[in-house]
């Protein structure tokens, strides 16, 4: 679907991401607006995503923020600056979160639908 290439490649890409929307992601129906911010993890090799038993840090190298409406899913912008991403709070609480590609298949990635969660990340990435 033309407007949500970048974001697919994104999500379809390799690499530790968590998401957080304003609401479920379904990008057959791009005319609702939604606002997502994917949070890039650092690559890890161990298990429990590189903490020991599930437990100790996990930090944001780099957050992507998309605006999906009016029919297309676009990137507004990208952060890398340490200072804003540690501002981020990461949602313990992310679970296996589909998303509806445009051909209507589902993709499971690390996330969830959280309105504040959102509208905080917007306060603190752009500060």
């Amino acid at each position: 679907m033309p407007g949500a290439e970048e974001f697919i490649a994104l999500i379809q890409s390799n690499g530790r991401r968590v998401l957080v929307a304003e609401r479920l992601i379904d990008l057959s129906k791009l005319d609702q607006p939604n606002e997502i911010y994917v949070l890039q993890l650092p690559d890890s090799s161990t298990a429990a995503g590189g903490r020991g038993g599930g437990f100790g840090e996990r930090h944001v190298i780099k957050a992507f923020h998309f605006r999906c409406g009016k029919g297309v899913c676009m990137k507004v912008a990208e952060f890398d600056d340490a200072e804003n991403l540690e501002a981020l709070d990461l949602p313990y609480h992310a679970t296996a979160f589909p998303i509806i590609l445009p051909d209507g298949k589902e993709k499971l990635v690390s996330g969830v639908a959280d309105k504040e969660l959102a509208f905080s990340y917007r306060e603190d990435l752009y500060q």
